[in-house]
């Protein structure tokens, strides 16, 4: 974002002579470091306990904050995560692309209180050191809290957890406001609210492109709020990081329903309320989507608000420092829901609420404006929209740098009240599918009609479908008052006399709950020259009960390996999965015609030979020969595998048993089964497996993970669902292992050596696999193998000058314990330079080892 800052603030010395170009900048500068500034000249013991945290279990990875913002646009303090430490990204998607579907969002809220019009917002996004109206209390008491239904190392993060990965901020409206001013010189007056967010992710198939989010807005002030209407403002600045000004392009639009279909025979019209803006052609590489493109799409979805029947208003603008080029959809006066006057933002553009009373009047215009792509068509005798005037309609329909407001309401909240909202931030693939779409948004060859047919809204709308479900379950009557939800009819007959009912839509309490893969096993890695052992204990894995089906429906493993964390680069080394099988039954009055149904779990191979005899083979059934059964000639039915029925362990699949005679243990709790039946770490030796990795190239670091996976849910049509392939995932080089170092007294060593500059390491996957976005001299490695777990490493000149020194201290049983790797970054921060340079390793006991080290840049 820094290219981008120093864009719009250069635009606003110089708009008078822009004016007549089609340059593309923002209103104003957004200077975060502002707020920084605030934050460091508070005490440390009054410094509120600002967090940013990545929400990237599943697919998508959003950057969530304790300000009452999305993404790291607005973030305090940096963009570390404040729990794991790791460089969180605004909203990367797919997670570890490196292109991005978010500058920054944030939350509205708007109200009358007395005789005064007073908005909260955690950033407007354009006024420098405006609107920073939500803070976290001080540390200690406004921490982030995380929770998971993963297995955690402290019970306590399992405690009341909903998801795989649970954060809780509080946030209010009532910090004292530092020497900041809102727009027009007025002090910030709080609402006096207090905001509880919750936000959830999953990695699961049906639901690892969605972060839902559950807001409580409490009134913690003595006067009542009245007309309240709150809202989330979104903009996007969407593009491959490795472009400058990506922001410039975007548009935005809002898609209300979409049809979906039933047994491929009925078609029923989905309400999706999708709030989204995208780039406005997914940025093809020489007429092809590569992985420098951004040919997919994010967006909102409100799936609560308060009352049953809010008012919804979705605008949307561009900021800009030049009255002329500072516009958004404004209805005529007299026209639209409230048929007012026109509204002078007492800016001179059309775009921009400045200011509080600017700002409610947005949230609560119930105005919907037009998708982006069709201001050009908009005409000067429109009876609805006012004419764009002066306006480069070309460009802004072309694509802009666009932001959006999606707002509901009114509520009053009195003293003491909380009302709940949900909604759902969504992503959606392959929305762009035509590289050469964008030639209908441009002036010569305008066509938004047929730009607008070729954009693909089905997974986005399927997705945002799934948000809504998993937030209320359809059929699943969570109160017990008798109320499960609502049902849709489809009938196969003109006649209607055959039809199917089915459950679609939830009691309208939240569940928060969808049907979840087992949990994957606990594994280990071990390391030598040129393999990996990979050692995993299933225990939990294979005896957990699915919250969602009430069963124990474990299926397999798959053991993965990578050369680094996408799930893209892992690949299938090994599995095993149970020898069961599909039996589908014949249904002479299935619907809309007679035919074959899957009506159970799978059967086990010994439940079917229980069932029909000890030489019972099933494939031998098949849907053109199907088992007739003896004394019922119309019991017909057929089998078909489950998954790849490799069960052989040690024989069809490299997966082993490490105990292969162990008998099933006398408890499933450790703490009470027989000492013999467990392993040295206190684990079941009836679950514990094996598998070696052969022929891994030794100087590369691999990424390695173990999934399980389940059988579905043939009743909910559910495919089978699997543990995420990167959650999880542990990295090792199939170097010698500490044991194996201490025990072979092998000596330390440095590779590459020598080091060339013009050796293209990056460009043959050796440096920067995941840094795309940095450049060629900050990804360069040199790396130490041989190391003992804990030692210092020092780099010298001839000279005898420190160059840098490397603290390496890792436990024996990391994977990595004998490995460390060096930047090339010098102790003063600089590159280091082309020489000859020495190199000290010294273990705790004091052993030395020296070695030379050529760098040739």
């Amino acid at each position: 974002m820094m290219t981008r800052n120093i864009f719009k603030t250069i635009f606003l010395f110089l708009a008078i002579s822009l004016l007549f170009t089609q340059a593309v900048f923002s209103r104003a500068a957004y200077d975060k470091n502002t707020a920084k500034d605030l934050y460091n000249s508070l005490s440390a013991i009054d410094q509120p306990a600002y967090c940013i945290v990545s929400q990237d279990v599943g697919k998508i990875a959003l950057g969530v904050n304790n300000n009452g913002t999305l993404g790291t646009g607005w973030a305090v303090g940096g963009t570390e995560d404040c729990i794991t430490g790791d460089v969180v990204r605004s909203c990367e998607y797919p997670k570890n692309s490196n292109v991005e579907y978010l500058f920054a969002a944030s939350f509205w809220i708007g109200a009358v209180i007395g005789r005064d019009t007073l908005v909260s917002t955690g950033a407007d996004g354009w006024t420098t050191g405006c609107c920073e109206e939500f803070r976290p209390d001080v540390f200690g008491l406004g921490d982030m809290i995380y929770r998971t239904l993963r297995e955690p190392e402290s019970p306590d993060l399992y405690n009341g957890a909903i998801s795989e990965e649970d954060y809780i901020a509080r946030y209010s409206d009532t910090f004292p406001f530092v020497g900041q001013n809102t727009w027009g010189g007025e002090l910030h007056t709080p609402l006096n609210i207090e905001v509880t967010q919750r936000s959830y992710a999953w990695s699961y198939s049906y639901a690892e492109d969605f972060v839902l989010f559950d807001y409580e807005v409490k009134n913690i002030g003595n006067s009542t709020i009245k007309a309240a209407y709150m809202g989330f403002y979104n903009d996007s600045d969407v593009g491959w990081t490795g472009v400058q000004d990506y922001h410039t392009d975007d548009i935005c639009g809002f898609r209300e329903t979409f049809v979906s279909t039933y047994e491929d025979v009925c078609q029923f019209e989905d309400t999706v309320n999708l709030a989204y803006i995208v780039d406005n052609d997914g940025d093809p590489v020489g007429g092809a989507f590569t992985d420098e493109s951004c040919p997919h799409v994010t967006a909102m979805r409100i799936v609560r608000t308060p009352g049953d029947y809010p008012e919804v208003s979705f605008n949307w603008w561009i900021s800009n420092g030049a009255a002329q080029f500072d516009y958004g959809p404004r209805e005529r006066e007299g026209v639209g829901a409230w048929e007012e006057d026109f509204r002078d933002f007492g800016t001179g553009g059309l775009g921009t609420p400045e200011g509080d009373r600017n700002k409610y009047y947005l949230l609560r215009n119930r105005e919907f404006d037009f998708d982006q792509i069709r201001v050009a068509a908009v005409q000067p005798t429109d009876p609805i929209w006012s004419f764009p005037s002066g306006i480069d309609v070309a460009n802004v329909s072309n694509g802009f740098d666009t932001r959006y407001l999606l707002s509901f309401g009114p509520f009053d909240i009195e003293p003491g009240e909380k009302l709940p909202i949900s909604f759902a931030y969504v992503a959606g693939e392959n929305f762009h599918q035509l590289p050469t779409n964008g030639a209908f948004l441009e002036s010569g060859s305008y066509n938004p009609d047929t730009y607008y047919d070729n954009l693909n809204f089905a997974d986005l709308a399927l997705n945002s479908t799934w948000a809504s479900r998993v937030y209320d379950n359809p059929g699943l009557d969570t109160d017990g008052d008798g109320d499960s939800g609502a049902v849709r009819t489809c009938c196969f007959d003109e006649a209607q006399t055959q039809c199917e009912t089915f459950w679609y839509k939830g009691d309208g309490k939240p569940d928060f709950q969808g049907a979840s893969p087992p949990p994957p096993p606990d594994f280990w890695l071990e390391s030598s020259v040129g393999s990996i052992r990979v050692r995993f204990n299933g225990t939990k894995t294979e005896t957990t009960t699915d919250v969602f089906s009430r069963i124990v429906d474990f299926e397999g493993y798959r053991v993965y390996v990578g050369l680094d964390q996408r799930e893209s680069s892992f690949g299938v080394v090994a599995s095993y999965d149970i020898e069961d099988y599909n039996k589908l039954v014949y249904n002479p009055n299935k619907l809309p015609e007679a035919g074959y149904e899957l009506r159970d779990i799978p059967f086990t191979i010994d439940s079917l030979r229980i069932l029909y005899g000890d030489d019972f083979t099933p494939l031998s059934y098949s849907i053109a020969q199907p088992y007739r059964m003896p004394g019922f000639p119309d019991s017909m039915f057929y089998f078909t595998p489950q998954d790849y029925n490799v069960s052989e362990l040690g024989v069809s699949t490299r997966i082993e048993k490490v105990y292969p005679d162990q008998p099933y243990p006398s408890n499933l709790d450790p703490s009470l089964a027989d000492p013999d039946e467990l392993t040295e770490e206190s684990l079941l030796k009836y679950f514990e497996y094996e598998l070696t990795i052969d022929s891994l190239q030794p100087t590369i670091e691999w990424w390695v993970n173990v999934t399980a996976f389940d059988f579905g849910s043939p009743e909910s049509g559910l495919q089978a669902l699997e543990s995420a392939k990167s959650a999880g995932a542990q990295a090792a080089y199939p170097l010698a292992s500490s044991s194996e170092v201490a025990a072979r007294g092998l000596k330390a060593y440095v590779y590459p050596n020598p080091y060339r500059g013009d050796a293209d390491y990056r460009e043959q996957g050796y440096e920067g696999r995941m840094d795309a976005d940095r450049p060629d001299d900050r990804v360069r490695e040199i790396h130490f193998a041989n190391l003992p777990p804990k030692c210092t490493i020092s780099i010298y000149t001839l000279d005898g000058d420190l160059v840098r020194q490397l603290e390496h201290d890792k436990s024996p049983d990391d994977p990595e314990a004998s490995h460390e790797i060096w930047n090339m970054i010098t102790r003063n921060t600089q590159m280091v330079a082309s020489g000859l340079y020495y190199w000290v390793v010294e273990s705790e006991d004091g052993e030395a080892q020296v070695g030379k080290l050529v760098i040739i840049m």
